[in-house]
């Protein structure tokens, strides 16, 4: 505590004091009389200068008296352990990830979500994204032809390369293919609209008009990608394959009938259908990713170039292993399919 003694033998007049923004105490004698006249607490500014703070009433015009004594508060309290300690910001958003998840997942139960907004986007990812797909599925299939077709011909096993091109689209290619377009042209879209609107604070915004954010810009991105990329897979399936017959059939002399032939005699409806089951999974991945990085986007425009780059990322490294796990579990006692197509 300091004492802080005037130097005008005036009597002290009231004092508005407004200003506590410290932890000091201070103590205020008269110059004729040495006991103190108020004690303040915590940190007051007296100021002799309107202009300065004050309102009229001040002490006497010799200076500003203030104190501030909170080091030697902080040298004496005890720091919790952990307060001062901020998880890593890869781990937070990770979490977020998985809270959008849920979040997303109860609002399409409940169906609170923006139907208009969400048919918007479902026309985004799908017809629009329709031609890039097409194209890089059809090339794909041809250089994937290129690589085995010639060497099936040399072994005399031309009734198996209809079957193989089959399960090789309809298990890995096309699913895995659509969903690398789509992370690389509708993810990075999302999260550099929902990173640009969390920089301007644009969600700030529909949360004071009323509108939850989760309903209005995120669970229609994931609604619309876990819809279109299945169509978009079976379309590239049919693509592909006809791609690849046509190309077998005008470079290698393996006739078109046989391909055709030899793919129905090896597909199985489930490997239709697990197709459109990892299509869906790789949709989610790529929506939850690109709009939790989105979401959590800091640093302004720096920040937004970071954050789609970083969803891009993390939206194909979570397909890869995902479609690990996924064809893991499918075809775990697969192994029959090809039999049937060389007899």
């Amino acid at each position: 505590m300091q004492a802080i003694r005037l130097q005008s033998p005036s009597i002290l007049p009231r004092v508005h004091h407004q200003k506590f923004t410290g932890q000091a105490k201070v103590l205020i004698f008269n110059a004729q009389n040495k006991n103190p006249q108020f004690v303040l607490s915590p940190k007051f500014r007296v100021s002799a200068d309107p202009s300065n703070g004050g309102d009229g009433h001040y002490l006497s015009p010799i200076c500003i008296a203030e104190e501030n004594i909170e080091n030697n508060n902080n040298n004496n309290s005890v720091v919790p352990l952990f307060s001062t300690w901020s998880p890593p910001r890869p781990l937070w958003r990770g979490l977020s990830v998985l809270v959008l998840a849920g979040q997303v997942f109860v609002r399409v139960l409940r169906g609170k979500f923006h139907r208009k907004n969400t048919l918007y986007q479902l026309e985004r990812v799908g017809p629009r994204s329709v031609g890039v797909c097409l194209l890089t599925a059809a090339f794909v299939g041809m250089a994937f032809t290129i690589q085995f077709v010639k060497e099936f011909t040399r072994l005399g096993l031309n009734r198996s390369v209809g079957g193989v091109l089959a399960l090789a689209f309809s298990r890995e290619l096309s699913p895995v293919i659509t969903s690398i377009v789509i992370a690389g042209r509708i993810g990075s879209a999302f999260a550099a609209e929902l990173g640009t609107m969390q920089v301007s604070e644009q969600t700030d915004t529909l949360r004071v008009l009323g509108a939850n954010p989760v309903d209005y810009l995120v669970t229609p991105r994931v609604i619309a990608c876990c819809v279109a990329l299945p169509i978009l897979t079976l379309l590239c399936f049919t693509i592909g394959m006809a791609a690849s017959a046509l190309l077998a059939d005008a470079v290698y002399g393996v006739s078109i009938n046989i391909i055709l032939d030899s793919a129905q005699r090896a597909l199985r409806p489930w490997d239709i259908i697990s197709a459109m089951i990892k299509s869906q999974v790789f949709g989610g991945i790529i929506a939850i990713v690109s709009c939790a990085w989105g979401v959590t986007t800091l640093g302004g425009a720096k920040g937004v170039g970071e954050s789609t780059t970083s969803a891009v990322v993390i939206s194909l490294v979570g397909i890869f292993v995902a479609d690990f796990f996924l064809s893991y579990c499918f075809f775990q006692g697969a192994g029959d399919s090809l039999k049937s197509c060389m007899s």
